[in-house]
């Protein structure tokens, strides 16, 4: 999707930012089939140490575990249905997701949630899909990743108030967070992570900006929500490597380095998914 010219950082990012990790990239997505490797390639040489890959319907969640077996050094695999898709997921395809969400090389279910702002299924739909897919990450103990997009109240009533099979309490993340600074601290205090994208770099991004100034050492993630939320600049298509910027800017926010951002933000991944 296009977006809005990002604030010019007073920071510039390095070219290199040793062990970072994109906690939430769509590189298996057709927008890369003509040059995945070389995308991975500049990931690597950029110092990303990881790459979570989350499915967003059926066959994106295949893709995304093969795309992590054949890259089992760098990439990690979701399966989940997107609420954008939530109605049209049959009962077979159903089956399937949560057949691969309890092989071991899955380390979450995702990418799940709700989006009131585009509503392309309809809201009953997007609820019944959220809480179908809260329900088996609890029963295959993996954390989920969370889609909110203008339904920030719902989103954390579903969260905060599930009770399901399973032991303990969902855990999770608020993928590319787009709510405000209480909201983000009830989350944290949760146990969700909050996930930050490029749009944290965008002056007009005020809920996002104050969220990251506010939260706690282990309660954030990098992110850069691929080939989406392009950079702007005559860059079309976003790429892992943008993460760079993203640590830049948190760094910025809070006042500290991008290294002990990705330091940070590595730390909270692995404790995550344990791995």
């Amino acid at each position: 999707m296009s977006c809005r010219r990002p604030l010019l950082s007073r920071n510039r990012a390095p070219a290199h930012l040793a062990g970072l990790v994109d906690s939430h990239c769509h590189l298996q997505d057709p927008a890369f089939d003509d040059d995945r490797e070389a995308v991975i390639s500049r990931a690597v040489e950029a110092g990303i140490a990881r790459i979570l890959v989350p499915g967003y319907d059926l066959v994106s969640s295949r893709a995304a575990v093969a795309l992590a077996a054949a890259h089992p050094e760098l990439i990690d695999a979701a399966v989940g249905v997107h609420p954008h898709y939530s109605a049209v997921a049959t009962g077979a395809e159903w089956d399937e997701l949560a057949s691969l969400a309890a092989q071991p090389a899955v380390v979450a279910v995702g990418e799940v949630g709700l989006d009131f702002h585009r509503d392309l299924s309809p809201r009953d739909a997007q609820r019944a899909a959220l809480q179908r897919q809260l329900e088996l990450a609890a029963i295959v103990g993996k954390p989920v990743l969370v889609h909110d997009r203008d339904a920030h109240d719902e989103v954390r009533a579903a969260l905060l108030r599930w009770v399901g099979p399973g032991a303990g309490r969902l855990r999770g993340v608020l993928h590319c967070f787009s709510g405000d600074a209480a909201l983000a601290r009830d989350l944290a205090a949760g146990g969700y992570l909050i996930s930050f994208a490029l749009p944290v770099s965008f002056s007009s991004a005020v809920g996002p900006r104050a969220a990251a100034t506010s939260l706690d050492e282990g309660t954030y993630l990098v992110e850069t929500d691929s080939p989406w939320l392009a950079p702007g600049g005559g860059e079309q298509r976003n790429e892992p490597r943008t993460a760079l910027r993203v640590a830049t800017e948190l760094a910025r926010l809070r006042g500290t380095t991008p290294e002990a951002i990705a330091a940070s933000a590595a730390d909270s991944y692995r404790t995550l998914v344990g791995r």
